[in-house]
């Protein structure tokens, strides 16, 4: 029979084993890496809107789809495009790429500008997303805040209309999707008008809820529709999505236990 000092050990080491075990799960770091603009060569015009009809780029392993037709003057494209433009307060579709904070994430001086529904992210290897900075654009904002020739001025007349305006980030593994969040750009929905808004600042996203993804898509909805859609010009900002892999695998951890397990069956044989 062990000593009773032997057996006392041996499920003190047991237990160790499995407080290490859970403590190097719950603090194991993530291999984060950040994607954002900056790195992207712009013309001299600073923009890229996918003229080069190469169907969009690709940064740090993410393409971001672009579609883009000539009709003549460098016109017309979808999807995703690059900017480093800065005006806030110019209204209407010749300032579709200014972000209505007048700069990228934390100053930077470049940003993605989605444009339409056909907003999709693809990546090298399934990763989480562990969430991304948006905001509005100039066009759009502007366009809700006083209305234009093609859409409403957010509130109507009276300020109570419950308008609104939102994108919803969809995740996909393998063709099926894990989940969606869905951002309000602006939200004229409570009663009254003191908790209407706009979005004006660069704003987190939380996108950990999707889990592993390979793929990302963006749809716009908004109250204003009329014949032809949605009538609030579909634009948005975006800078800095952050991806994360657990890092050590749970291979490594239960590698880790098995040693330590080990060593406490060696320490009981003795």
């Amino acid at each position: 029979m062990q000593p009773a000092s032997s057996v006392l050990r041996s499920t003190t080491h047991l237990v160790s084993a499995f407080v290490v075990i859970a403590a190097l799960s719950a603090s194991a770091p993530a291999f984060a890496k950040t994607i954002n603009f900056d790195s992207y060569a712009l013309d001299g015009g600073g923009t890229y809107n996918g003229s080069d009809l190469a169907g969009g780029y690709t940064i740090s392993g993410a393409t971001f789809n672009n579609n883009f037709t000539d009709f003549g003057g460098g016109c017309c494209w979808e999807g995703w495009s690059v900017s480093n433009h800065t005006d806030v307060t110019t209204p209407g579709f010749g300032n579709q790429y200014s972000a209505y904070t007048g700069s990228g994430f934390g100053g930077s001086s470049q940003y993605g500008v989605l444009y339409q529904d056909v907003g999709d992210i693809t990546f090298a290897s399934a990763s989480e997303v562990a969430g991304t900075y948006l905001t509005t654009t100039t066009y759009s904002a502007l366009s809700m805040l006083n209305g234009d020739g093609f859409a409403k001025k957010f509130g109507g007349v009276s300020g109570l209309d419950e308008d609104w305006f939102n994108v919803t980030i969809e995740g996909f593994l393998a063709g099926g999707s894990t989940g969606s969040v869905v951002v309000y750009l602006a939200d004229y929905r409570a009663a009254g008008t003191s908790q209407d808004y706009i979005i004006d600042h660069w704003t987190w996203v939380d996108l950990t809820g999707l889990g592993l993804v390979d793929e990302l898509t963006f749809t716009f909805g908004s109250s204003d529709v009329g014949g032809f859609g949605i009538n609030t010009p579909t634009y948005l900002a975006v800078d800095s999505f952050a991806t994360a892999v657990p890092e050590p695998s749970t291979a490594v951890l239960l590698c880790i236990g098995g040693l330590i397990l080990g060593q406490s069956q060696r320490s009981k044989r003795r």
